[in-house]
């Protein structure tokens, strides 16, 4: 019973963490939209304190949106917060990294064709390897660079691109893509509590106080909240990156991953142009294109590659290993290899090889729940496996 409901409980983990995203993000998106769409108001307007407005219509009606100056001449009674959707997307999100890949770290996070890791060693690199990535990022917003744009961004992105070749020397492809994204993730919700709500915060207090607004928390808080809106496709592509083995089990792995995030960004950029009025159809189409040429790279580097499988003595098992190798390799290996033979997929799915009885040992949980648990594998039972298999691999792997 336990790995069906552990699998239950992933998809619930799993599903409010999406739907918390997409709260989070949809509201990133159309606060920045907003913000680059406000006009000029009339001059009755602007002695009201009223800095910029605009009209819409959604939904069977129109809204008149203003944002004011300063502040409201009386505070209303009731003011909303956009906070819980950041909140609750990144203690979902850490939630589910630890259900998914720190309580499996054998089999999800540590590869040991990458390195040989214990359980332990793996999860202690992946946090620490975020609160470093987070430290540094805070540190550089709080140096004198945080003000000169082109060298903070070129900072940021040598940074990224040491923290993305990093996660892949230590884990697997899938857990590499994974903590840059839980990375990411920290530092954009840092980004909300630490900076961007306080600055809300007392600037409401100044307000209701009848005090003049301090503008530097404000200011540094649209700087916060411009750089999470850049990070937002970026996030989106690696919390689901994988479902995409060619991407993750790719040998250089952590160029695509850098090149992923800048196009990403870089496509970002034209829509916050855009909504400024500023018409710049150059960059989608250099987006457009490096995606294409990324793609058609991927694509064709492995058509042409060739592996080599460390094989762990897989000549030396005995009886009860040398029946259960023969099953996966006839039944398993034609997609769960680091070369497939199937006609569908191009690289193993889920990130799950099993060419050597180290493999095997890896991921021996995962085929006692797919083969005999919920027995949806063999996919669609292409290769055809019997009961009587599905029933040795569970008696030999379940010890």
């Amino acid at each position: 019973m336990w790995p069906q409901l552990y699998e239950w409980l992933a998809l619930f983990i799993k599903w409010f963490h999406v739907i918390a995203g997409i709260a989070w993000i949809g509201a990133s998106f159309y606060f920045v939209w907003l913000d680059n769409n406000l006009k000029t108001p009339p001059e009755w307007k602007k002695q009201k304190g009223i800095k910029g407005d605009l009209w819409a219509v959604h939904g069977g009606g129109f809204y008149e949106v203003a944002k004011y100056q300063v502040g409201p001449e009386k505070m209303p009674e009731k003011l909303h917060w956009f906070k819980w959707e950041a909140y609750s997307t990144w203690l979902s999100g850490t939630l589910l990294l630890f259900w998914m890949y720190y309580l499996r770290a054998d089999a999800y996070l540590i590869d040991p064709q990458v390195m040989a890791l214990s359980s332990y060693q793996a999860i202690g690199l992946g946090i620490g390897g975020i609160a470093l990535g987070f430290a540094i990022y805070e540190g550089l917003l709080r140096s004198p660079i945080a003000n000169k744009p082109l060298p903070l961004s070129l900072c940021l992105i040598v940074i990224g691109a040491l923290f993305c070749f990093g996660f892949t020397q230590v884990f697997s492809g899938r857990g590499a893509f994974i903590h840059m994204g839980a990375l990411i993730g920290t530092i954009m919700v840092a980004n909300v509590w630490i900076k961007i709500i306080p600055g809300q915060r007392q600037m409401v207090a100044q307000v209701s106080a009848g005090e003049p607004v301090d503008p530097a928390p404000g200011l540094e808080a649209k700087k916060r909240s411009v750089h999470n809106n850049y990070l937002t496709l970026p996030v989106i592509f690696l919390m689901i990156s994988n479902h995409y083995p060619m991407i993750y089990q790719h040998s250089h792995s952590w160029l695509i991953l850098c090149a992923l995030i800048g196009l990403s960004a870089w496509i970002r950029h034209y829509f916050n142009l855009k909504h400024q009025g500023v018409q710049k159809p150059s960059i989608i189409v250099s987006g457009a294109a490096g995606l294409l040429l990324l793609a058609v790279f991927l694509s064709w580097s492995n058509a042409n590659r060739s592996v080599q499988v460390q094989d762990q003595n897989n000549n030396e098992l005995n009886a009860e290993q040398g029946q259960v190798m023969a099953i996966i390799q006839q039944r398993c290996t034609t997609c769960h290899s680091r070369m497939p033979t199937d006609d569908t997929f191009t690289a193993a799915p889920g990130g799950v090889n099993l060419d050597t009885w180290q493999d095997v040992e890896r991921w021996k949980a995962r085929i006692v729940e797919r083969s005999f648990v919920s027995q949806d594998m063999p996919f669609l039972n292409k290769t055809q496996m019997t009961d009587s298999e599905r029933k040795l691999l569970n008696q030999h792997l379940s010890n």
